[in-house]
Order: C-alpha cells, then sequence, then structure tokens
C-alpha cells in the first residue's frame, strides 16, 4: 500500500522532502529565522496553489485555461474595492471568489459553448482583466481592516510548522484543506471519475451518459472561485492593498506548478511550495548578506525556475489527452 503510494505521488513526495529536510537543517541552526523564512514560503505558495488547482480542475475536464492571471487580477481587483467600499471583509471575500466564477463561467461559455480556440479564449481574458483592472483601479483606498489570525488548538503549538501552517489567515487554512479534499474527489469519488473520463475520453464519457458540455461547463466555472481566491488572498490577506498589474505573472507561475505536479492536486501543492521555499531562501540570503545580488535578480528567481521545472517535466509527464481539444457529440 505504501509503495503504490509512493510511486504514484513520488514528485510530491521527493519535493516535500526537500523542503522538509531544509527547513529543518535552518531550524537547527537558527528557530526563529526559519519560522520566519517558512512563513515567507508558504505566504508565497498559497495563492500559486490555489492558482494550480484551478488549472488542474480545468485541464482534468479537457480545457486548457491560460487566463488565471486574468481571473486572479479581477478578483484581487473586486475583492479590495468592494471591501473598501462597504466596509466589510466578507462582501470583499465574496466579491473576490464570485468575480473569480464570473470569470470562469466566461471562459467556459467561449471555449466551451462555442467553441473559440481555446489558448485565444484565455488570452482574451487576460487582455480583458488587464485592462479592466487599470481603468477603474483609484489610488487612496483602504481596507475597513486585517484578516483574523486563526489558531487550531495543539496544532499550533507544534514546533517549526504550528505557527506557520495552523496559525494563520483563513485562506491560508482553508488552501490545506482545499488541496485535500479535490485530491479525494478527483481519485476517489464519482465525479472525479467523470473528471478524468471527459478530459480523457470524451467521446467514451459521452457514450456512457456523461453529459460532456454540461460537466466542461460546471467544471470550469467552479474552478473559478479558486481563482477567485487566491486573488482575495493577495489583496486581502497577504496584503492591503491592490496595484496594476498586482498578480504579476502568478497564473502563469502556476501553470508550469501543474505541469510539474502532473495534474495531481498534492503533487501541485508540494511543487508550489518548493517555488516558495527556494523564493524565501534568495531573500533571506541576500537579507543576511550570504550573497551580494541585486533585488531583480532574487524576483526573477521564479520565472528561472519555471524554466528548469518545464525542461525536468518534459517528456515525463503526460497532460490529459483530450485537454484543448473541443468536444462535438457524435463526431468522435
Amino acid at each position: 500500500m505504501m509503495d503504490r503510494y509512493l510511486k504514484q505521488h513520488r514528485m510530491a513526495v521527493v519535493l516535500s522532502a526537500i523542503v522538509v529536510v531544509g527547513m529543518v537543517a535552518f531550524y537547527l541552526v537558527d528557530h526563529l529565522r526559519s519560522t520566519s523564512m517558512l512563513a515567507s514560503a508558504w505566504g508565497y505558495a498559497v495563492p500559486l496553489i490555489l492558482a494550480a488547482l484551478v488549472g488542474v480542475v480545468g485541464e482534468r475536464s479537457g480545457v486548457v485555461n491560460i487566463g488565471i492571471e486574468g481571473q486572479m487580477l479581477t478578483s484581487a481587483f473586486a475583492a479590495f474595492f468592494a471591501a473598501a467600499a462597504t466596509g466589510s471583509l466578507l462582501v470583499g471575500v465574496l466579491a473576490g471568489v464570485g468575480t473569480g466564477m464570473i470569470m470562469g463561467g466566461f471562459l467556459a461559455w467561449t471555449a466551451v459553448l462555442l467553441q473559440m480556440d481555446q489558448i485565444i479564449a484565455g488570452v482574451v481574458l487576460n487582455i480583458v482583466a488587464t485592462g479592466i483592472t487599470s481603468f477603474y483601479y483609484k489610488q487612496g483606498q483602504t481596507l475597513p481592516g486585517v484578516f483574523p489570525q486563526w489558531q487550531i488548538p495543539l496544532l499550533s503549538d507544534i514546533p517549526l510548522i504550528g505557527p506557520v501552517f495552523f496559525s494563520s489567515g483563513p485562506i491560508s487554512m482553508a488552501t490545506i484543506v482545499i488541496v485535500l479534499v479535490l485530491n479525494y474527489l478527483l481519485f476517489r469519488t464519482r465525479w472525479g471519475l467523470r473528471t478524468r473520463a471527459i478530459g480523457e475520453y470524451p467521446h467514451a464519457a459521452d457514450t456512457a451518459g456523461v453529459n460532456v458540455i454540461r460537466m466542461r461547463l460546471v467544471n470550469v466555472t467552479l474552478a473559478g472561485a479558486l481563482a477567485g481566491l487566491a486573488g482575495t488572498y493577495l489583496s486581502m490577506e497577504a496584503s492591503s492593498t491592490f496595484e496594476r498589474g498586482f498578480t504579476a505573472g502568478r497564473g502563469f507561475l502556476a501553470l508550469a506548478i501543474m505541469i510539474f505536479g502532473a495534474w495531481k492536486p498534492l503533487q501541485a501543492a508540494a511543487a508550489a511550495l518548493f517555488f516558495g521555499f527556494a523564493q524565501a531562501l534568495a531573500s533571506q540570503l541576500q537579507a543576511d548578506n550570504v550573497v551580494n545580488i541585486a533585488q531583480q535578480v532574487t524576483n526573477t528567481l521564479p520565472f528561472v525556475l519555471t524554466l528548469v521545472v518545464l525542461s525536468v517535466a518534459a517528456g515525463r509527464v503526460r497532460a490529459p489527452a483530450a485537454e484543448g481539444q473541443p468536444f462535438v457529440k457524435g463526431d468522435a
């Protein structure tokens, strides 16, 4: 049983082991600094995990989502300004998640119903998001408060990981639950079986009685809620501000993480945490004057890692067979 699990989740285990060994080594040297580094890594990883899961659900359903960046950007914008206008953090969260679903619904409508080229549909989504958020952006807005920090009794007292994973904001904690639940749903439920079927063999699924069009529409739209949550995290929990181009390419990084994670939630989460750890390590080494490099070079690290990750993953992972292919009933 254990051998089968390790074989199925080998990449997640390897990446997690790298992060764990690295953090334990730092913890033994400097408790406070290692906790700060892990918190920084997790904070960087949270939106990447949520965005990668958007891609996992979409591509497992057969729909390529290049528009994750645009979904996150508009959601971050809507969440921040809705909360600032109404004086309610809850309204901001609902606005962010709802906006993500609307953008997901727009992608589903164009790519699934209208059968537009899915890459072009995603690019249009990104262009529209950049234009809207830039045109309606206003300076001087502030949130009515800060997100609460929750603590889970006993778990929050665990050395190193407790203060990071079990003593944080609600979206950060929800991300852990979402990863575990989605992984279970995708590989242990009827919905997951049908989702994987319409992404691999849609005509066979249609013959078996699955409504491929409806399921793709629903999955891509609901996945937009995760993009909305990622954008909301960036503008309301990770920070309390919004600027033009606020997501800074995280949606595209998430696509690389999704591929590196072999379209599996657990592996994608491990890959995102690895990205976060690398970013936190580089920032800490720079802050301690261990390395003397410009901040601009450090900022490019995620994109350099993306190139390395994609080169490593090339040929080692296989995308869902029907991804990017429009479904026409009866046209096998």
